[in-house]
């Protein structure tokens, strides 16, 4: 008996570890009975003061990236976005969560006699309290196997009654298995839904970096509008100051009488098409600046809101011939880094996932079961209940209790075995078979993705390498070209001063020069963005952006 003890004891306490380590911690109990937080407070934007300098806020390339991952509100909403495939993971091991469930009812009942012995011996009513309870502590393990402890038992009692017992008190101790056999039979397929859900979370992680690039993409063409608009307003002002300069001389002419007072009239037109232009390209700047305090969150902030802001980076990457780039190299490096590819090749992985899935529904499901109990019995006990109405004597009662049923039932004297199989044969599965055969056309849809997204980043690779080197060209030939109008405005000049041309030639070659710095600070930008546009399509801004996404 005692070596009996001992085997149940040791099972039992087989189990306690696992309730032990996944029992809820105190705080489980302050969330469970705490109301739900319903309100959801956002932070103000973060380390815009650390840009501040003076009167102004000024930000380099790296800075200004740094305050829009910190406070954008669009690369917020893509990274809180992870957060609901992550819990689908966490979702995902529930199937194997342990459970223990308790349960305990009393029922209490008054009847009138039902039978010719209880009329005889002048019964009127009958009372009878009954009180089962039942705990069970259950789980299923990753490869199938499932198992459970279920301890139970009751408390009956009945006036006028006939039983050997009254009250009765009962106690069962079970031990039960269950193994599948042919399907979910295994830890790998049983681990499928897991394996989707990290999938999913893979591509989902793709899909943010793929989401992120084109948001600090188009956050840094914000910052390259802003130094364009910055440049063309100085060449705006330039050509202004160059236009007034004129003005004056002309005006000094006019004085001397050198000139007629119609000549006067041109330069006076050209200096206020000039003021036009400075003003335009002001405004533009300051529409610039706006999508800039919006990009990194100043404008949620009323006292930064109205500093001015001043971008570090210049127009002007040096000699454009520096920058050499490798077609083959670059394809490689975007068909290995570039989320596109990543999540197309994930979803390959998920379709043979799908498939396993599917054909594991199309088996028999054979199962093999057992169990042992072990029963006790306990409480007052009538030896010859015969004989405590009807006979000539009363026999005494042998008192008892639930140490007894206890007793019997941990001694294992009186055990109780099971074992089954079950099988249940699908005879036609259209279910089944049509997610099969889903899951086949699924891949290869997806298969025939993956190729057709080799193929466009490839073309969208030599795209960016042709618009680089186009890009590079006409930079060369914009600075040829206004080295060309400097000449032939200097020389206007000149022989407008030996008299031998008039001033609209001079007005004319001012305009000239004008374009062409206009054209040299467009195709210096317009090279940024070609760099800009190349490693967005292979994948690596980020990365050259140093930004991580924890």
């Amino acid at each position: 008996m005692l070596n009996r003890f001992l085997v149940a004891a040791l099972v039992l306490a087989s189990s306690a570890p696992a309730q032990i380590s996944s029992f809820p911690k105190p705080s489980y109990f302050r969330e469970v009975t705490e109301s739900s937080r319903i309100k959801v407070q956002l932070n103000a934007p973060m380390h815009i003061k650390d840009a501040v300098a003076g009167d102004r806020i000024e930000l380099s390339l790296k800075q200004y990236l740094e305050l829009v991952m910190a406070n954008n509100t669009d690369v917020q909403l893509q990274l809180i976005s992870l957060e609901i495939p992550r819990n689908n993971i966490m979702s995902a091991f529930g199937a194997w969560d342990p459970t223990a469930q308790a349960s305990f009812s009393t029922t209490r009942s008054t009847s009138l006699p039902t039978s010719a012995v209880q009329a005889q011996n002048t019964v009127e009513v009958s009372k009878s309290l009954i009180q089962p309870y039942n705990l069970q502590y259950s789980q299923t393990l990753p490869e199938g196997f499932s198992y459970f402890v279920n301890f139970s038992g009751a408390k009956s009692s009945e006036t006028n009654s006939f039983a050997s017992y009254n009250p009765s008190l009962t106690a069962d101790l079970t031990f039960g298995i269950s193994q599948p056999l042919i399907r979910n039979r295994g830890a790998y397929v049983n681990r499928i839904p897991l394996m989707l859900a990290q999938s999913n979370f893979k591509i989902a992680d793709s899909n943010l970096h793929a989401n992120l690039i084109g948001l600090i993409n188009n956050a840094e063409n914000i910052y390259w509008n802003v130094v364009s608009a910055r440049e063309n307003l100085k060449v705006q002002q330039k050509a202004r100051d160059t236009a007034a300069e004129y003005l004056k001389y002309m005006e000094k002419q006019l004085e001397l009488g050198a000139i007629s007072p119609l000549d006067i009239y041109n330069p006076q037109q050209s200096l206020a098409a000039n003021d036009l232009s400075v003003s335009q390209a002001r405004y533009t700047l300051l529409q610039a600046e706006d999508a800039v305090r919006h990009q990194i969150g100043v404008d949620l902030d009323p006292n930064l809101r109205k500093l001015p802001i001043e971008l570090t980076e210049s127009a002007d990457l040096g000699p454009a011939e520096n920058i050499t780039v490798d077609a083959e190299a670059e394809v490689e490096k975007a068909l290995r880094i570039n989320p596109a590819m990543k999540t197309a090749s994930q979803r390959l992985d998920v379709d043979d996932l799908s498939i396993q899935q599917s054909k594991n529904a199309l088996l028999p499901n054979l199962v093999f079961s057992a169990a042992y109990s072990s029963n006790g019995r306990g409480g007052i006990f009538y030896p010859s209940s015969s004989t405590l109405f009807g006979g000539d004597s009363l026999v005494a009662t042998i008192p008892g209790g639930i140490g007894d049923a206890l007793s019997q039932m941990f001694s294992f004297g009186y055990p109780t075995y099971q074992a089954g199989l079950t099988l249940t044969l699908p005879i036609r599965s259209h279910t089944a078979s049509a997610n099969m055969a889903t899951a086949m056309v699924q891949k290869k849809i997806d298969s025939l993705n993956l190729r057709n997204q080799e193929q466009a980043i490839r073309l969208s690779i030599l795209t960016a390498i042709s618009n680089l080197e186009g890009a590079k060209e006409q930079l060369k030939l914009a600075r040829i070209q206004r080295d060309f109008a400097q000449k032939n405005l200097d020389a206007e000049n000149q022989k407008y001063q030996l008299g031998n041309e008039t001033n609209q030639n001079v007005i004319n070659a001012q305009q000239a020069l004008v374009q062409a710095d206009s054209a040299v600070v467009a195709n210096q930008i317009g090279v940024r963005r070609s760099l800009l546009n190349l490693i967005t399509q292979t994948g690596e801004l980020l990365d050259e952006r140093g930004i991580v996404v924890k």
